[in-house]
């Protein structure tokens, strides 16, 4: 019998990374096994993961000879830096370049890394439509992404460059579902105008990127963009009122009025979406829903998923 071949996964837990996991175990065919990366061994996820046969391996994406020693032997590496736990541009910059170079010295044979575009090629650090934040970033989570890019070039690693898109999950596990307003209508709130937002179900994500790795070679050095939507908060908003059986309206505010917010990460999404409305065009353009179903033919739809998670967002 043909020995299979490993796919390592980072965040294998998480929502991208479990994607991925779920989608090689449910493919009775796979050619492919996976080694499920964690930075906690003991947590419950990863006990259930253990127990049910997979190969689970502690690894630190602070330390690149962790990250080899979780690399070694396979042939392909699924790789996600997990910014919202640090909010650090330059710690995320830190731990892509020693993914980068641990996948080099592992001789990973395929990575796939999940990124973003760099907002500055757009708007540069003299620009002061929007504030710079950290001293050298407008979108810290985009930027240190886009950076870390060509560290994988730099390296010589065979990967391919993922830009992925606004999870779903965000409306149920990050506030920004529908919520009250002082008149008691539920809205969703963006700066976003009548601008599209690409959107896609994590899971989605995570079946895409098994589909690059079963192509083989032919992504190797491309960048690819996935989305499984591009509407706009109007239709998020209608979208909603069916799901929920209420109005549901969208709120436009401007960008300076979603950055004083005043949550944690308020201003770096502030940010965030006013790139996405200021250069819609080029972001959507990024994203091409045909070419995400190309890759995944089962592609969830912003309704689809609404059903399918309807009484989380209850």
């Amino acid at each position: 019998m043909k020995e299979k071949k490993v796919i390592a996964i980072l965040g294998a837990t998480g929502a991208q990374g479990g994607g991925l996991l779920r989608s090689i175990l449910n493919d009775k065919d796979a050619e492919f096994t996976i080694r499920a990366l964690t930075r906690n061994a003991g947590s419950d996820k990863s006990k259930a993961l253990a127990a049910s046969g997979i190969e689970v391996v502690e690894a630190d994406v602070d330390s690149k000879d962790s990250l080899v020693k979780a690399f070694k032997g396979a042939h392909g590496v699924f790789e996600v830096t997990f910014f919202w736990e640090h909010f650090s541009g330059e710690k995320e910059e830190n731990q892509a370049k020693n993914i980068a170079l641990a996948a080099k010295e592992a001789g990973v044979k395929h990575v796939i890394w999940s990124t973003l575009e760099d907002t500055r090629n757009w708007i540069p650090l003299s620009d002061d439509r929007m504030p710079t934040l950290q001293g050298k970033y407008k979108v810290p989570h985009f930027d240190a992404k886009g950076t870390a890019n060509r560290f994988f070039a730099e390296a010589g690693v065979p990967a391919t460059c993922l830009n992925t898109s606004f999870y779903w999950e965000n409306f149920i596990y990050f506030g920004l579902g529908p919520q009250k307003g002082p008149d008691g209508k539920l809205g969703i709130t963006f700066p976003m105008g009548d601008a599209k937002l690409p959107g896609i179900a994590s899971e989605d994500i995570g079946k895409c990127a098994y589909a690059i790795f079963k192509a083989g070679e032919t992504y190797i050095g491309k960048t690819l963009g996935i989305a499984g939507g591009h509407l706009t908060g109007k239709e998020m908003a209608e979208s909603f009122a069916q799901i929920l059986g209420q109005e549901v309206v969208y709120n436009d505010v401007p960008a300076d009025v979603y950055r004083s917010f005043g949550f944690p990460g308020a201003d770096e999404m502030g940010n965030m979406f006013q790139f996405k409305r200021d250069f819609n065009d080029d972001y959507c353009n990024a994203r091409n829903l045909e070419f995400a179903r190309t890759l995944n033919p089962d592609l969830q739809s912003f309704d689809v998923w609404l059903e399918l998670n309807k009484e989380k967002l209850k």
